[in-house]
């Protein structure tokens, strides 16, 4: 047998047995990373889960960063005026939050709405990535994820800054199957922003809709029409129970989880 006969030989058996499943195994579910509300029987509802990832689909000026910034807050272990009922489950895991889209200073800005709504942001890491290629973005992330021990969520903010063209099929699957990859290799969950169409609430591009085939939750941000400051954030597909539809305002500049408008209660995805 040729030595590259052999090399395929092997790697192929590491795939058989790292992808048998069982089915008499018993797999438990994965662990609620970050929750929004409880069912009747008292169980969280999961936002997200470790071993998978998310994404927030938004327009442009919609207050998306708002939104991701109040779920940092909330793993890190935010002040309850700022969160309501979303739910961190962190224990001793770190956060690291990737900024692809804006200035340092503007990305700054951002990270210091985490610290100032959070109790204790020791455990929470800020990158701005936007000078570099988007080729060493993935690059980067992948070797520092390779590098950081006990990482528990993970933000890319955006996601499409990670290749050149959202509509290149073989570059937006290469993205995914890093996504996969690092939930799988370092039980992580991952949040990523992506734009939406100005027509309609799908994400933009062919990785737009691998996302949506493949995450484990979609959710869209959409401003309130009568006041921007207050944001609708609305669970579009999920693999498991679906959070309720729920808002929050930008007051004095940091998001706080509020009452639903009664104009919009009992609000359809866009």
């Amino acid at each position: 047998m040729s030595e590259e006969r052999l090399k395929q030989q092997l790697r192929f058996k590491k795939i058989l047995q790292d992808s048998f499943v069982d089915a008499k195994e018993e797999i438990p579910e994965p662990p609620v990373a970050l929750s929004k509300g409880r069912l009747n029987s008292g169980e969280y509802i999961p936002m997200g889960t470790y071993g998978n990832f998310s994404f927030i689909s938004a327009g442009p000026k919609s207050k998306k960063t708002f939104l991701v910034s109040l779920l940092a807050s909330a793993y890190l272990g935010s002040h309850d005026v700022f969160v309501g009922d979303l739910k961190g489950f962190k224990g001793d895991k770190k956060v690291l939050h990737y900024d692809t889209e804006q200035s340092r200073y503007h990305a700054q800005k951002t990270f210091k709405r985490v610290h100032r709504m959070s109790k204790d942001a020791s455990d929470y890491y800020t990158y701005a990535l936007r000078q570099f290629s988007p080729e060493e973005r993935l690059e980067f992330i992948d070797w520092h994820l390779r590098e950081t021990d006990k990482v528990g969520l993970v933000i890319i903010d955006g996601v499409a800054d990670l290749l050149n063209d959202i509509n290149d099929l073989e570059k937006s699957n290469k993205v995914i199957h890093y996504l996969m990859k690092w939930t799988q290799d370092y039980n992580i969950h991952i949040i990523t922003v992506i734009h939406s169409n100005f027509y309609n609430s799908k994400a933009t591009g062919h990785l737009g809709s691998f996302l949506e085939k493949k995450t484990e939750t979609q959710i869209t941000v959409t401003p309130n029409e009568d006041n921007p400051n207050i944001v609708i954030v609305d669970c579009k597909r999920s693999r498991g129970y679906s959070f309720e539809t729920f808002s929050f305002e930008v007051k004095s500049g940091l998001p706080q989880v509020c009452e639903m408008p009664d104009e919009i209660n009992g609000f359809i995805h866009p």
